[in-house]
């Protein structure tokens, strides 16, 4: 296979031959560089590239050039090369036309000429946009190969784990794709329960557990260690922040995270209010940038979901699914929150079979010309409404309230206006959901229709795929009676512990608790599971990192 491609694009002779050369001096082991003098020239080169089936990785264009500016040739690049990143070059005076560029033409960064030194101003850049690409590009599939019915609950939990893991594979759907039957017959695996993992080396598994899946695709399952300074459980944005700064200041630290880094913003689509991502990143992207920061420091990962906890004097103890422990003298309560489920006729019999919870990427592509809909109407209901729109030919949007003002920010609100294949319906909600067969039949069962309730009365609805955003809830209920919740389950910390009647009874301490620490002394809380939490990436991330100032002062007292 060709190396991939770093385009450059400029009218000008002499700045283009310095960006790339630039792009030479750094790029030239792992990547081939292009050059076009205009924008006409650029899209046609493209277009032979794309014919060839040649891999773009980059395309930097200069902004003023005539007959076609730099954001017109992006835009133009982007439908040829949508997973290419987009930089755009600009003087001082267009940095308004860059801005206006990140929403019209998706760049992912723009700069601004010149960038002496490169190893300064230009590298950074270019090597964090290239390792995003790198992530999920596939030069030639090396992977595993997943044999499933897309009706399968077992089937989606498998590809969701596979994929918010980044772990490549190409799935074959059994009903819809000859070459799943031919791959069971060659493997000799005809009669194997679905699905089916087959691996590079001629081995499979047939229906494997997380455990084993994890284990088989080099993610650790058991702890290296029986003691850590600080024990994580949850690995989303206030674990991964907590983990970060733990390790980087000399904690040996442990994140406990069952599914995948990220949590459960690791699932959705695209999250554009970051701050420092101007064009937006994924869930997934930004749960992985994390993760691999984590890993630099020196964090353990486990896969393994925590169970219990017990204390012992100065140690905490941990119980991990598969029944061992690990010890620490910190532990942090990271465990995020679970999407709500739907109370309505049908609803558990078809989830993973057309009902999902979260935006449940790894059904997108499935979605292709499908009429799609989305129960919610907060952020995360809106972010995936603007990815199933790349795909559904369709998407309704079943809002319970008067209007999206109320629950969504606005920059959600004007890009949901501005897709003409979005559909709103207020004051409507999901009644039922129905099977084909109209009785649930485990083998054969799948969505086909849901019936709705709203202005207009009730409507019976046609569809195979229903996405739900209806809020969130805890999952504590596995957590000892010493730590203190509210009535919803939500953890309670510092200053809440106050007004509970259980607190005094159970605080041992002569001091007052820090700000994170719950009713267990040494047991800290962070993000969407504390009480009276913000329920956003960012406050998260804040929590996560101030928690480790806790856990000093907690040490300290030792």
């Amino acid at each position: 296979m060709s190396r991939p491609i770093l385009f450059a694009v400029d009218d000008d002779p002499s700045v283009l031959e310095a960006v790339v050369q630039d792009l030479r001096r750094n790029y030239a082991a792992e990547y081939r560089v292009l050059r076009a003098g205009s924008g006409p020239a650029a899209v046609e080169t493209l277009r032979q590239l794309k014919a060839r089936s040649e891999a773009v990785a980059l395309i930097v264009s200069d902004q003023r050039m005539p007959g076609m500016t730099g954001v017109e040739f992006l835009e133009a690049a982007r439908d040829l090369y949508p997973d290419a990143k987009r930089v755009l070059l600009t003087a001082y005076a267009d940095t308004e036309a860059a801005i206006r560029a990140i929403n019209s033409a998706r760049i992912h960064y723009y700069l601004t000429k010149p960038w002496d030194p490169p190893e300064e101003k230009l590298y950074p850049v270019l090597d964090d946009l290239l390792e995003d690409w790198k992530a999920g590009y596939q030069p030639s599939f090396q992977g595993l190969r997943v044999l499933g019915h897309r009706w399968s609950d077992r089937d989606h939990q498998l590809r969701s784990f596979l994929s918010r893991n980044h772990v490549p594979y190409r799935w074959f759907d059994i009903a819809a794709n000859a070459e799943a039957a031919h791959l069971l017959a060659e493997h000799n695996l005809q009669s194997a329960a679905l699905p089916v993992v087959l691996f590079p080396d001629g081995t499979s598994l047939a229906d494997p557990n997380q455990s084993e899946l994890a284990t088989r695709v080099g993610l650790r399952t058991e702890a290296k260690q029986d003691f850590y300074d600080i024990v994580i459980a949850g690995g989303g944005p206030a674990g991964l922040a907590a983990a970060v700064y733990g390790a980087s200041e000399g904690l040996r630290t442990l994140v406990l995270e069952p599914v995948a880094p990220g949590g459960q913003a690791g699932s959705t689509s695209r999250i554009e209010n970051y701050l420092g991502f101007p064009s937006g990143i994924t869930g997934a992207d930004l749960g992985r940038r994390a993760h691999l920061q984590c890993v630099r420091f020196g964090v353990e990962f486990v896969s393994q979901r925590a169970t219990g906890i017990r204390a012992d004097g100065q140690y905490r103890f941990v119980q991990l699914g598969d029944g061992r422990e690990v010890a620490t003298h910190v532990l942090l309560l990271a465990m995020g929150v679970q999407y709500r489920r739907l109370e309505i006729p049908g609803a558990a019999e078809l989830t993973g079979r057309g009902i999902y919870y979260g935006a449940a990427l790894v059904e997108a592509s499935a979605c292709q010309d499908e009429e799609v809909f989305v129960v919610g109407g907060a952020n995360s209901a809106g972010q995936a409404a603007l990815h199933f729109a790349k795909f559904a030919c369709k998407v309704t949007m079943l809002v319970r309230g008067p209007s999206l003002e109320a629950s969504m920010s606005k920059y959600l609100i004007d890009e949901i206006a501005l897709i003409p294949n979005i559909v709103v319906e207020p004051n409507t909600q999901v009644v039922s959901a129905i099977s084909a067969e109209g009785t649930i039949d485990p083998a054969t069962a799948r969505l086909t229709a849901i019936r709705t309730l709203g202005p207009d009365g009730e409507k019976l609805r046609p569809t195979t795929s229903l996405f739900v955003f209806i809020g969130a809830e805890p999952r504590t209920d596995w957590l000892p009676d010493s730590i203190l919740r509210d009535d919803k389950g939500f953890v309670l910390a510092g200053p809440d512990l106050a007004a509970h009647p259980g607190f005094s009874a159970l605080w041992k301490e002569k001091r007052a608790p820090y700000l994170l620490e719950t009713s267990l002394s040494g047991v800290l809380v962070a993000g969407d599971v504390r009480h009276g939490s913000v329920k956003r990436a960012a406050s998260a991330v804040g929590e996560g990192s101030i928690s480790v100032q806790f856990a000093h002062q907690y040490l300290a007292g030792f």
